[in-house]
């Protein structure tokens, strides 16, 4: 999977805001070249929401051990939520110990900073985690819309 197939897909979910910044927008350098996946059915950017996936192609302080920096490399950071965290790491958020390995490429872990708050992650995503990664996206698309429902007042039930 690249990025921009995994852009398509996300963005094909519905509702979807994709943020890409870049120089000369007002946003931090560290974030250009990155994107930023939001629940935004009106199109516009959320004032309290956090995105629900995001794609980084660098290495950010504190997280030099996955080696973003190398060619051709990139990762997908996934809100699943703490049952697919769960179910994907075999332990709860708040127990999430570094991964051996935070930049093995096609495989499926507890992202290396923010997996105690139920982030999953996946480095350069192939034919092993397609699947997974696609699986996984949806499910945090479903847990966006739904908290964004809550919040406008207008979830069943």
């Amino acid at each position: 999977m690249t990025d921009d197939e995994i852009i398509a897909f996300v963005e094909d979910l519905g509702g979807v805001l994709a943020v890409r910044p870049a120089p000369g927008d007002g946003s931090p350098e560290i974030s250009w070249g990155d994107t930023f996946f939001y629940y935004a059915p009106d199109g516009v950017m959320p004032a309290a929401a956090q995105p629900f996936a995001t794609i980084v192609t660098k290495d950010c302080p504190g997280d030099e051990r996955s080696r973003l920096d190398r060619p051709d490399t990139f990762r997908v950071n996934i809100a699943a939520g703490k049952q697919a965290f769960s179910d994907w790491t075999g332990h709860a958020p708040r127990e999430s110990a570094l991964d051996d390995d935070p930049g093995a490429s096609d495989k499926v872990i507890a992202h290396p900073v923010y997996g105690s708050g139920g982030w999953l992650a996946v480095v350069n995503p192939g034919l092993r985690t397609d699947e997974a990664v696609r699986l996984l996206l949806r499910e945090a698309h479903r847990l966006a819309r739904a908290r964004h429902e809550r919040r406008a007042g207008s979830a069943p039930g």
